[in-house]
């Protein structure tokens, strides 16, 4: 007798997952915003009330975290406690309050013969999650797929499969609650990673679009191996340039905060430009408040003149570090600082600290990152600091969703034509 092989008993399991978030997907596209909205609230009671149990399966997690020797910015993700629940519960909370984009009239136009044509928010379908660490996305990303029309498939890293699956648990109980299928958000339920290898090829054209969030490597293989549309960025090389006509307080506060707040997110910065003409007062100030906080400083020739620091390399400046370091370099002018973003950067976030409104729309206008920044911390690069319910990642690509990938941004459009018996001549 032939013993069962296990790669098509996982295959014959991901494609059943497929089908079901198919199915699921038609009946949460017909049904009404107000429904919508109810999962969702059901969806964050449900995870308040199951708030224990999925803190104490994050805390084993965790503790095999630390075991297994990972990185401090690595656990720092992976880590939920008491207040990040209760700002997990409340992301699901404003996801409800956000306004449904399903059947939002984008524009509406008519034609001489009388034709009238809208063009119409449509969800997208089965939106595919692919993400490591940080457990909070699976929640985050169920409830926008949601709040957008779509089903959702999400598969979570091995490191936070406990923390997942409890919280995976909480949404499918939210779910039948507000009499929707549970298949409208699933958890994969396995670690093997053939089963992302399947995701990436669709499971037999179930999948619309697949998000991938989290480190250079998880995103290069999606973008590589994907066989349907992906919303990703590959690595969030963020600038934080001070021009001449910066306020040096502002500036001090600014890069800090960009540097610092959380070293370990996408929108942190990790290249410091700053203008030589006000280097030598300003940047002895920068660098003391950095180095208070523990941040170690790669400088160029002209920064290490002005401030004792390690030499960067040319590797530096493309260096994602998502830990307490930052590159520093001394430029000539806001065209100088551009040149270096343009040829160093990821297309993610990029700020510009300065009081001068000419240099300032010139960096705006010219600088090709999804997100541009005029006197505020890169670490802003988060949707719900943009008032989108949350997000389910940046997207730097230039087709579809750029930037914070909110509900909005998981829906496309159709659009609807009415006429009074036109036929075309």
């Amino acid at each position: 007798m032939n013993a069962p092989n296990p790669t098509l008993a996982l295959e014959s399991e991901m494609l059943a997952l497929g089908r079901r978030a198919r199915a699921a997907a038609a009946k949460v596209r017909e049904a009404s915003a107000e429904q919508r909205t109810k999962a969702l609230e059901a969806i964050a009671s449900r995870l308040e009330a199951a708030a224990g149990d999925i803190l104490a399966a994050n805390a084993l997690d965790v503790a095999d975290a630390v075991k297994t020797d990972l990185a401090a910015s690595f656990i720092d993700r992976l880590t939920l406690d008491e207040k990040r629940m209760a700002n997990l519960v409340a992301a699901v909370r404003e996801t409800a309050a956000f306004a449904d984009p399903v059947g939002a009239v984008i524009a509406d136009w008519e034609r001489p013969n009388g034709l009238k044509f809208q063009r119409v928010r449509t969800p997208i379908g089965v939106i595919a999650v692919i993400f490591e660490s940080r457990p909070n996305v699976a929640a985050d990303a169920g409830a926008l797929c949601l709040r957008a029309g779509n089903a959702a498939i999400l598969r979570g890293g091995s490191d936070s499969a406990r923390s997942v699956a409890a919280i995976g648990k909480a949404l499918g109980d939210g779910l039948a609650d507000a009499a929707l299928p549970r298949g409208a958000i699933q958890i994969v339920p396995t670690q093997d990673r053939a089963a992302v290898g399947m995701m990436l090829a669709g499971l037999d054209g179930a999948i619309d679009v697949i998000v991938p969030r989290g480190g250079k490597s998880l995103v290069a293989r999606v973008q590589e191996d994907a066989r349907v549309p992906v919303f990703a960025h590959l690595e969030g090389l963020c600038h934080t340039y001070v021009h001449a006509a910066a306020k040096a307080h502002e500036a001090i506060a600014l890069v800090v905060n960009a540097k610092m707040r959380r070293t370990g997110i996408c929108g942190a910065t990790e290249t410091l430009l700053i203008d030589k003409k006000i280097a030598p007062e300003l940047l002895p100030k920068i660098a003391a408040a950095l180095t208070e906080k523990g941040c170690e400083l790669r400088g160029d020739q002209a920064a290490r003149a002005i401030v004792e620091m390690n030499a960067a390399t040319e590797e530096d400046w493309r260096t994602e570090y998502l830990a307490p370091i930052l590159s520093v370099r001394v430029v000539e002018g806001v065209e100088h600082a551009m040149a270096h973003i343009a040829e160093y950067g990821s297309g993610h976030t990029d700020a510009i600290v300065t009081e001068d409104a000419a240099a300032a729309e010139m960096f705006l206008n010219t600088v090709d990152s999804a997100i541009v920044l005029h006197n505020a911390s890169t670490q802003y690069a988060d949707g719900g600091e943009f008032g989108f319910g949350g997000e389910i990642g940046i997207a730097t690509g230039r087709m579809h969703a750029r930037g914070p990938v909110g509900a909005e941004q998981l829906t496309t459009f159709k659009y609807i034509v009415r006429g009074t018996g036109q036929t075309r001549p």
